[in-house]
């Protein structure tokens, strides 16, 4: 398994998962908030085409992953999956879709697909676990709070994606409005780094071999500052931890 991002923040996220052998490798889009032209463009800088893709995973309704779903899905005519609520929520028009019931595993072409609920402010919001046999892909942002139920999802993977939105000093000495800010720093906002820490060193992690910090703030969060409380938590050096970029991405990475 190896995965990479195509962009990870406020202004769009899209993460590609690869599975199975150079052969036949089966390829996963979760989520889609970039526009068919840039996504092909960034799917173009992985190596890739749209036409090599299998499915599109939706986590939630918010625009910055959904906003492209609906038109890539039928432009490369990918199959669109995600909850009934997301659905309802994000989707403008009868698109094609096969809806996903948090907390039970679905398979796409042999790879087992694990959608997690989490407490967000959207209508169904759910991540995922990623499992195609050998490696379990952890993918979790976009979270307010952490729950047991999310800690036990979590644990004994061999790579995750973890949001570390916002260090919540600068967010408070911030320019955001005061409503603005209660609502990223609240129970169904976004995590902190701090936070996120606290949840890596929860999860059984005595399998992990890749974190990869993602959708941090442009302007409430520096990259330094996640790496370093999220590598405190691993008990690994800083240089470990790799950051998800939202102009960048992150190149691929092998699981």
């Amino acid at each position: 398994m190896r995965f990479t991002s195509l962009g990870s923040g406020s202004e769009g996220n899209a993460l590609l998962v690869e599975c199975g052998d150079d052969a036949s490798p089966v390829r996963l889009l979760i989520d889609c908030g970039f526009g068919v032209r840039e996504l092909t463009r960034r799917i173009g800088r992985a190596g890739l085409a749209p036409a090599d893709l299998h499915a599109l995973l939706v986590t939630h309704e918010h625009g910055d992953h959904i906003g492209g779903a609906a038109a890539a899905a039928n432009a490369f005519g990918l199959p669109l999956l995600m909850t009934d609520g997301t659905a309802r929520a994000g989707l403008k028009s009868a698109t094609p879709l096969r809806t996903l019931d948090p907390g039970r595993p679905i398979e796409i072409a042999g790879v087992r697909v694990e959608p997690v609920a989490v407490p967000h402010d959207a209508r169904e919001p759910v991540q995922f676990v990623i499992d195609d046999g050998i490696a379990r892909l952890g993918v979790l942002t976009d979270l307010g709070h952490v729950t047991p139920h999310v800690i036990g999802a979590m644990s004994k993977l061999d790579a995750i994606v973890l949001e570390c939105n916002h260090d919540s000093e600068m967010l408070a000495a911030g320019s955001y409005p005061p409503a603005l800010k209660r609502r990223i720093g609240g129970d169904y906002g976004h995590l902190s780094n701090a936070a996120s820490a606290q949840l890596l060193a929860r999860i059984d992690h005595s399998r992990l071999r890749t974190v990869v910090a993602a959708h941090l703030s442009q302007s409430n969060n520096r990259p330094e500052l996640a790496r370093s409380a999220l590598a405190r938590a691993w008990g690994q050096p800083e240089d470990a931890v790799r950051v998800a970029d939202q102009t960048e991405g992150l190149d691929w990475t092998r699981v």
